[in-house]
Formats: structure tokens, sequence, C-alpha cells
């Protein structure tokens, strides 16, 4: 039994891996319609733990094309440089608002609640990838998709939790947040960040258009905003006494089990990229 949950994980994540690098280095149009899905399916699955906790009923539909709709602007806008590309986006967040006079639904404001965070939450960051995928292009006009930076986040990301599990199962003695993440420590945090920084090292030899220590800060940021946005998620699970947030992933869990560090690392990595560009 052990063995096939094992075979199993293994087999998913080398699938959920490959589907993601493919995506994002088989050019724009990929990029463009993985991440689209991903968001999508990451609101669909926050509706539904919402609704799980309360008799709240989010118009989870409705924040899924929204998800969508505001990843496609900020992606036509990278490439244009047209800011009415937004104003559909714009009348969906007024529609937000005003669908609820007509829902009749019993908590109308914690509909809107969850139906707003499902956009800041998890819309915005995955939005935000677009800013990493087009780093040329604030003059406006066209410019050229680059997957590396997009990519880079993930590869931080998956050799931090790499890096970390094993420094914690070698040396870990001091719990980072016993409360929510039992199993987390700070020698696991260390030692995936060490892991992250040779990774961040190995980035900057392969891309050197990046000087090295900006690549190594870019690092230190998705370690630490990633740990931060999986003990986010962590809370919310324990809060609502359940291990995983879905099921599409056998043997992984749920879409936000998965995206969960990326969801703060990308807004954070663009923050910190443009403090960096303003230097």
């Amino acid at each position: 039994m052990i063995k096939s949950n094992f075979v199993l994980r293994a087999l998913t994540g080398a699938v959920f891996v490959a589907v993601l690098v493919g995506g994002m280095l088989g050019g724009p149009l990929t990029f463009k319609l993985l991440f689209s899905v991903v968001c999508a399916l990451c609101i669909h699955e926050f509706c539904r733990l919402a609704e799980s906790m309360t008799d709240v009923r989010v118009a989870t539909h409705a924040c899924c094309l929204g998800g969508i709709l505001l990843f496609l602007s900020v992606h036509t806008y990278m490439v244009t440089g047209r800011q009415a590309v937004f104003a559909p986006y714009m009348l969906f967040l007024l529609y937000l608002l005003v669908s609820e006079l007509y829902r009749r639904k019993r908590h109308p404001l914690h509909a809107w609640a969850y139906a707003m965070l499902t956009q800041v939450y998890i819309a915005l960051p995955f939005a935000l990838l677009n800013v990493l995928a087009f780093p040329a292009s604030s003059t406006g006009g066209t410019t050229a998709y680059h997957a590396v930076l997009p990519l880079s986040i993930f590869i931080f990301n998956w050799v931090n939790d790499t890096g970390a599990y094993c420094a914690g199962v070698l040396f870990g003695r001091h719990r980072l947040f016993e409360r929510i993440s039992p199993k987390k420590s700070w020698e696991g945090s260390v030692g995936g960040c060490v892991f992250s920084l040779l990774a961040a090292y190995v980035l900057a030899r392969l891309f050197p258009g990046m000087p090295t220590a900006v690549w190594m800060g870019l690092a230190v940021t998705v370690v630490v905003f990633g740990t931060w946005g999986d003990l986010t998620e962590s809370l919310m699970k324990r809060h609502l006494g359940i291990k995983d947030s879905g099921h599409i992933l056998p043997g992984h869990g749920g879409m936000l089990d998965r995206f969960d560090s990326a969801l703060m690392a990308v807004p954070a990595s663009v923050a910190y990229l443009w403090l960096v560009s303003l230097l």
C-alpha cells in the first residue's frame, strides 16, 4: 500500500511538473492557456472550501470567469500596452457587487467578501505572472515573452521544499510555526533557503542578463514569502479541519495545495524586482 501510494505520488508529481514547465516553455499561448485554467481551478476549489464552512453561497462560476478575465487582461496589456483591456474586468467587479441584489442569499456581505478574496488572493498573483513573463513591457508596445522569470519562481519553490524536507529530517529540532504546521522546522527552512541560493547561482550562470546578487535576492524573496503562503493555506485548512484542499491531483491533494506558496511568492517577487529596478 505504501509503495503504491509512493508510485502514484511520484507519477502525479512528474506529470504536474512536466505540464507546468512545458506550458511555460511552450511560448506565450501555452503559458496563457495553462495559467488561465490553473487560476480557474484554484478559484473553484477555494469557493468550494468557503461554502463548506458556512452557509454562504459564492458565485463560483462568475469568480472563476473573473480570474481568467484578469489573467487575460494583464497578459494583453503586457503585450499591447493598452489600458482599455481592463474595462471588461472592471465591469465584472461591478457585476459581483450588483449581482447580490438579485441573488437573494442570506449573507450577501460574506458572499461579497469571499468573491473579492478569490480575486485578490488567487487571481491577482496568477495575473502578475505576466509581469514576470514580459519584463521589458513597461514602455508599451509588443514585447518578447521570456519564460525564465516565472519558471524560476516555481524552481525556487520546488528546491526550497526539497531542501527544507531533507534538512528538516536530518537536523530539524526547533519548530517554525508549530501552531499551524507542526512538521516545519527552522533548520529545514534554513536548509531550503541554502538550496534555493544554490539554484539561484546556477540560474545566474545560465542567464547572466540579471546580476547574481539580484538572482539570489529573488530566491530569498521566494523562500520567505513562499513559506508564508504555505502557512497561510495551512491555517485555512486547519480551521476547516481538512488535510488537503482538494483531490484533483492523486497523492498531492488539490490545486491550492500545489500553488499556495506561489500565491504569495509571485506578488512579492514582482515587488522585489520593481524595487531593484529603481536602484
